[in-house]
C-alpha cells in the first residue's frame, strides 16, 4: 500500500533512534535557540508543515528529537478527505 499524506515509515538511520521524542512547545524558534545554547545539534531547521511548525535536533549524545508547535488542526490536518 501507499503511505498517506505526511506518513513516514520508521527507520533507524541518523535522527530516528529506537525511541524518538517530540516535544510540544509554544514557540519552536525560541525553543530551538534554547536547545542549541544547551548543546543540542540542529539537524533540520524549523519549517512549517500542515500540522504546525517543526524542527529536528539531536542531543549531545546523538539522540534525535523534534520540537513541535501544533497548528489549530494539528495532526488532523494530515487526514485529507478521500
Amino acid at each position: 500500500g501507499t503511505l498517506g499524506a505526511g506518513a513516514d515509515r520508521r527507520r533507524y538511520e541518523r535522527h530516528w533512534t529506537p525511541v524518538h521524542i517530540d516535544v510540544v512547545v509554544d514557540d519552536v524558534d525560541a525553543a530551538v535557540a534554547r536547545a542549541l545554547s544547551a548543546g543540542a545539534i540542529l539537524e533540520a531547521p524549523a519549517r512549517d508543515a500542515p500540522y504546525g511548525r517543526i524542527a529536528m535536533l539531536a542531543d549531545p549524545f546523538g539522540n534525535g528529537f523534534c520540537l513541535l508547535a501544533f497548528s489549530e488542526k494539528g495532526y488532523d490536518a494530515l487526514a485529507g478527505s478521500s
